[in-house]
């Protein structure tokens, strides 16, 4: 079963990002981006993952090295052609990585990346962070926290 958090502090209207209630089509895409990336990726240590695309569909990926100098603008034109080659109506930005839901740097520039990409073309943008038991959308802080993630049919 699920939990939910969202930031309390400020108003849901005022926050940019994920609210609820969230369609069950969204619902069903973040659970799969967690459970695909609980599934992959069995290190403790590894390299956080930039995704664009449809989780359990068509995606494309890009490994952040911290050693590689980047900036925003570089970023931007990353997920600018992540974007390109994936073509997919409606795309979801998220990045995996270990760790738990504490926002990261990482998580940061990504987003600010991703968030000046899709604004330039005035698209909306859905991001989030993912771990192995959880997802996080670090602008409002609404969150899904599972103990034990199953592949179901449905």
């Amino acid at each position: 079963m699920a939990s939910t958090s969202v930031m309390s502090a400020v108003s849901e209207t005022s926050v940019e990002g994920l609210h609820e209630p969230l369609s069950p089509v969204l619902e069903k895409r973040l659970r799969r981006a967690v459970l695909d990336h609980t599934a992959s990726e069995h290190r403790r240590s590894f390299l956080a993952l930039v995704h664009l695309g449809i989780p359990g569909g068509k995606e494309v990926v890009h490994a952040h090295r911290e050693d590689e100098p980047t900036d925003q603008w570089l970023r931007a034109d990353i997920i600018h052609s992540m974007r390109r080659r994936v073509g997919v109506p409606d795309p979801i930005v998220w990045l995996t990585r270990a760790g738990d839901l504490q926002v990261e740097d990482v998580d940061l520039r990504w987003l600010a990346a991703a968030r000046q990409a899709f604004r330039e073309i005035r698209t909306p943008l859905t991001y989030v962070v993912v771990t192995r038991n959880a997802w996080v959308d670090p602008r409002s802080g609404l969150a899904r926290r599972w103990k034990r993630l199953r592949y179901r049919n449905d």
